[in-house]
């Protein structure tokens, strides 16, 4: 038991981060913990840096658990640093910008990280480093700059040929810059692979547009006049032209208060430590990047969250002791899978490798095992890391099969293997293999958790890098299995994975592409059930085009023509109207527009005007003119927002207690486009009186005389469904929170095609759960939803816009590949009631009804309809 005890932390990154959370989870210790960090920042994730450099500046919270900050006992000081440390006294003196403190400590915690490290050559400070938030903000602002200024892409050289290095080429290419690569060594991230799989990484990384230079030393960083950069002078070789320069090879522990203040120091720095985690100094601790700890400082997430509950534990006379840092690592980086763990280069003595190599499509995966072929000792996985989630819990461990059918690129299938329950199953968070089996079967304290979103959870496991989820995913189905519960959420043949689990497992891995994704998570060719849902997901995460890189083939039929096909083979066009507020201009060029282009017009339900009749080829011809005008698609072809219905709400009604106007045209721009698992449909009434029919919205807002009321999960349809009341007398900012909210967790969890009522139905829970996440937050993920949202509202882009933009886009609208754009006169149409329409099957047979007469634009020789021959009719027919 701790009795009234003060721990200072010094250092505020993932480290200190978890040893507070491990400190404060401990029940019956009555302690104070002060936790000083540098940076202005909450503690963030480090891990996840590379997020927030490939957003384009967008404001991406990387921020570890806010909640701890709030709790009784615990003082978060930010821009504040340590400037003196006296073991003696035990005191540490701290600067900030309100004055110098000195804090005394029953026992202090060394959290302070590493420093980025530095090229010591001509020109080094005109670089940039890639470490920090603040860093990432200066890399991004450097990239706008420049190309603000050259009125080109920037060209930006990477020193560092590592994990850190390839991220931050990768994030810079995202932001618009053309990136190479520097290395010393002779192949990249040659600290985890060996020469073998950095050829093939060599490749795959060229495969992305980035450019790899490898075995050149940088000598010189080249500038103008001006100290403008000017490129990166290379031992032996050509100089390299640059605008920027990023450093990332590699970090140096922030021991220098450890050095000041006479605590031992390892041979490359860092404080060192015992197996307890305790420095040489008496009531002295250190974790993480500054802790050494026989002779290494390790620079992972795995060993520093170890060493934090190692160390918590042992201040709460715990027994725990660190094994020593779990060096397994995983690349970051959109379309290339590199995964390395254990002795991954085989330094073992009589250390056996199994390899399987084809350089040519860069795939290279390699088992480390004992000379008898039977423990597993490491590995290196490129190109397909597939077997890395298996595999890395049975490190030190006997394999159940032959090492080689292991290896996927061969084409084989790994042996089901059961993991023993004290195999370690997510090593960030150092969670073993029993532990998610008790939390599966649940105890007297807690329920079992049966879905993948709940045992990350209550375990962590998978919380972190995301490597794990495969394996968590397969050890939560086996436990399942074995307590009778049979219940498939398979999305289709190519794929185990619901589509909640799947889009989870897309997120954390960064996959881009169907092609990846499919390789990674399923197996054979995909289907028409499983790509439209992958295109779903791709485009919820990556806010893109929906069409480019290959997307446009996963479509269904109306998605890639971004239209809506009808049943004779034309499209509709459906322009958005927000709120179903529409100016006399407007309707006079919506009026122009299927006059000109023989459409027939209807107003639809949802206060839009629906133009039929639309050939391929027409489509965008016709966007260029609503476009032109203000309008932007209304996605009614997508699974997507449709509309928010309106009524007049209190600007002209004598019932009406608010502005309904406003807020259904607020809501539908800042929903439109927003990609779902089916379509979404809102509607907002200005009163009780209910004009818009906002109870049967998958949204609808209610104003009352006390604010909005806020009603989910309405559905029309073949199984109509009324709204449930989630929370009511909402001003504007709750009630627009709340909506992000609803949708990002109905977009990440919800199967394919499944409408909000009936997601919700088959919610354990039910409305009270959607209530709890809501607007309780009680999982925690609010603030993520938000961010979700709000990425999705910065980025958005009208898709007929962005079409016309485009020659290569505008391609796609052909009625054949190779075709002119020629009218398709295949059809027979009508008039009636003054607008043309296709021709019944009766009509075309030639028995025409009462007021029907064949469309006067109708050619006058027989037609083909179906393989058919049709005789033309005249109008007096």
């Amino acid at each position: 038991m701790i009795s009234e005890r003060h721990i200072v932390v010094i250092g505020g990154g993932p480290a200190a981060h978890r040893f507070v959370e491990a400190m404060t989870a401990r029940e019956g210790e009555s302690i104070r913990l002060t936790v000083v960090t540098e940076e202005s920042w909450l503690p963030y994730d480090r891990v996840a840096l590379s997020k927030a450099l490939t957003t384009a500046g967008e404001a991406v919270d990387l921020t570890l658990g806010r909640e701890l900050w709030d709790r009784p006992g615990v003082d978060l000081r930010t821009s504040t640093r340590a400037t003196n440390l006296d073991v003696a006294a035990r005191s540490v003196t701290v600067s900030s910008p309100t004055g110098t403190e000195e804090l005394s400590y029953d026992d202090l915690v060394l959290a302070t990280g590493s420093n980025a490290a530095r090229l010591s050559v001509p020109g080094a400070e005109a670089t940039h480093v890639y470490r920090t938030l603040d860093d990432i903000a200066a890399l991004t602002a450097e990239v706008t700059r420049l190309g603000e200024k050259l009125g080109r892409p920037p060209r930006a050289v990477v020193v560092g040929g590592g994990l850190l290095g390839l991220e931050a080429a990768g994030g810079l290419a995202e932001l618009g810059a053309e990136a190479t690569v520097v290395n010393v060594a002779g192949w990249l991230m040659n600290a985890q692979v060996d020469e073998g799989g950095g050829q093939a990484l060599g490749r795959l990384i060229a495969g992305t547009g980035l450019g790899v230079r490898c075995g050149v030393m940088p000598t010189q960083v080249l500038r103008d006049e001006s100290g403008a950069v000017t490129g990166v002078a290379l031992q032996d070789e050509d100089p390299i032209d640059a605008d920027l320069v990023v450093v990332a090879i590699g970090v140096r522990p922030r021991d220098e208060l450890a050095r000041e203040a006479g605590l031992d120091i390892g041979p490359r720095g860092g404080a060192v430590i015992d197996e307890t985690t305790r420095t040489s100094a008496e009531h002295v601790w250190a974790i993480g990047e500054v802790a050494c700890f026989e002779g290494m400082c390790a620079g992972l997430v795995a060993p520093a969250n170890t060493m934090a509950e190692v160390c918590a534990d042992r201040l709460a006379q715990g027994s725990a002791t660190y094994p020593g840092p779990d060096m397994a690592t995983k690349l970051k980086l959109a379309g290339v899978d590199v995964a390395s763990f254990g002795d991954a280069f085989a330094r073992t003595e009589q250390a056996l490798e199994i390899v399987y190599a084809d350089p040519a499509r860069g795939l290279y995966q390699k088992i480390v095992t004992t000379d008898d072929a039977t423990t597993l000792l490491g590995g290196i996985f490129v190109g397909d890391a597939t077997p890395y989630s298996a595999l890395r819990p049975l490190l030190g461990r006997e394999l159940g099969a032959e090492p080689a059918a292991y290896l996927s690129a061969g084409g084989g299938e790994a042996p089901d293997t059961e993991l023993p329950d004290d195999a370690v199953l997510c090593s960030c968070n150092n969670v073993p293999v029993g532990e998610v089996r008790a939390a599966v079967a649940g105890t007297e304290s807690a329920p079992p958790c049966h879905d993948l979103a709940g045992l990350k959870a209550c375990t962590r496991a998978g919380t972190q890098c995301g490597s794990c989820v495969p394996m968590l995913k397969k050890t939560l189905d086996a436990e399942l299995t074995k307590a009778g519960v049979t219940v498939s959420t398979a999305m289709c043949e190519h794929f185990e994975y619901s589509r909640a689990e799947l889009f989870e497992a897309v997120q954390a891995t960064s996959l881009a592409s169907f092609e990846e994704i499919l390789a990674r998570f399923g197996t054979g060719r995909g289907c028409d059930v499983c790509k439209p849902a992958v295109a779903s997901i791709l485009a919820s995460l990556r806010t893109e085009y929906v069409l480019d890189a290959g997307r446009g083939t996963l479509q269904d039929t109306n998605d890639r023509a971004l239209a809506n096909m009808q049943k004779d083979g034309t499209y509709s066009v459906v322009p958005r109207v927000p709120g179903g507020e529409i100016t006399p201009q407007k309707l006079a060029v919506i009026a122009r527009v299927a006059e000109k282009y023989g459409l027939y017009t209807k107003i639809t339900g949802a206060l839009r005007i629906d133009m039929f009749g639309a050939r391929l080829e027409q489509l965008p011809d016709i966007w260029m003119e609503l476009v032109e005008a203000g309008f932007e698609s209304g996605h009614a072809y997508g699974k997507a927002l449709r509309n928010v219905k309106s009524c007049v709400g209190s600007t002209w009604c004598r019932y009406g207690v608010l502005d309904s106007v406003s807020m259904a045209i607020q809501l539908e721009l800042r929903y439109r486009g927003l990609r779902s698992p089916h379509k979404l449909k809102m509607g907002v009434s200005g009163c009780a009186r209910e004009c818009a029919e906002a109870r049967a919205k998958d949204v609808g807002v209610i104003a009352t005389a006390e604010g909005w009321n806020l009603y989910v999960g309405g559905n029309g349809g073949a199984n109509p469904a009324h709204g449930r009341l989630l929370a009511q007398n909402l001003d504007d900012e709750h009630l627009i929170r709340y909506i992000d909210r609803y949708l990002m967790y109905y977009i990440r969890t919800a199967d394919r095609l499944q409408r909000t009522a009936h997601w919700m139905a088959e919610l354990d829970g039910g409305i009270e759960h959607v209530h709890d996440v809501v607007v309780a937050d009680s999982l925690g993920i609010g603030a993520d939803l938000e961010q979700a949202m709000a990425r999705h509202v910065e980025h958005y882009e009208d898709e007929w816009a962005a079409t016309l933009k485009d020659p290569e886009r505008l391609r796609r609208f052909r009625s054949f590949v190779n075709a002119p754009a020629e009218p398709d006169e295949s059809t027979v149409y009508v008039r009636e009631r003054g607008q043309r329409r296709p021709a019944t099957a009766a009509e075309r047979a030639g028995r025409l009804e009462d007021g029907v007469i064949l469309d006067e634009a109708a050619p006058t020789e027989p037609v083909l309809v179906a393989g058919l021959q049709i005789p033309v009719r005249d109008q007096e027919a």
